[in-house]
């Protein structure tokens, strides 16, 4: 059952902690918790004000969606991920919700392109549709259903090219 709705925020400092735990809680292991803290410091990939948590009415963190810089070709473009929910509050919308925030600033602070390695059930909720259809590919192998991409203006044109992901994500 989803939640009515969820307060969603740009992370704090003071959230750096909670999200860390979300990750840790979401994900088998602690790669993607190290690689929210290593893109936190990475002053080539961090944008303010892009990473975003989606909070229950008690002030609980559950929910986080990060938006990085990465580039297709040279020119710059965005990274979703990680994304993470605690398992309680899975299916209830948190990370619905912290996605959809995240791409609303991102739009606001004049962005378009967003690519998302994930889910191809879930993500095309958003807008998400094969890379592949704007000229965009992974460095890497993957199924062309689970590397997406996003406009966040359709009208702007967006690059075509090989994306280029920030060091911690060790590609």
């Amino acid at each position: 059952m989803a939640q009515e709705s969820w307060l969603t925020r740009p992370e704090t400092p003071a959230d750096a902690v909670a999200i860390r735990a979300v990750n840790l809680a979401a994900f088998p292991t602690a790669e993607e918790a190290d690689l929210v803290e290593a893109l936190r410091d990475d002053p080539g990939a961090w944008l303010p004000g892009l990473s975003f948590v989606a909070e229950t009415p008690d002030g609980t963190v559950a929910g986080h969606a990060l938006l990085t810089r990465c580039h297709v070709g040279d020119a710059p473009a965005l990274a979703l991920a990680p994304c993470a929910v605690l398992p309680e509050y899975q299916g209830k919308g948190a990370g619905s919700a912290a996605i959809r925030a995240a791409l609303a600033a991102a739009a606001d602070q004049g962005e378009n392109l967003v690519l998302v390695l994930g889910h191809p059930e879930y993500y095309p909720r958003f807008g998400f549709t094969p890379a592949s259809a704007f000229g965009v590919t992974a460095p890497f192998e993957v199924p062309d259903e689970a590397m997406m991409a996003f406009a966040l203006t359709p009208a702007r044109p967006t690059p075509e090219g090989t994306i280029r992901y920030p060091a911690p994500f060790g590609i």
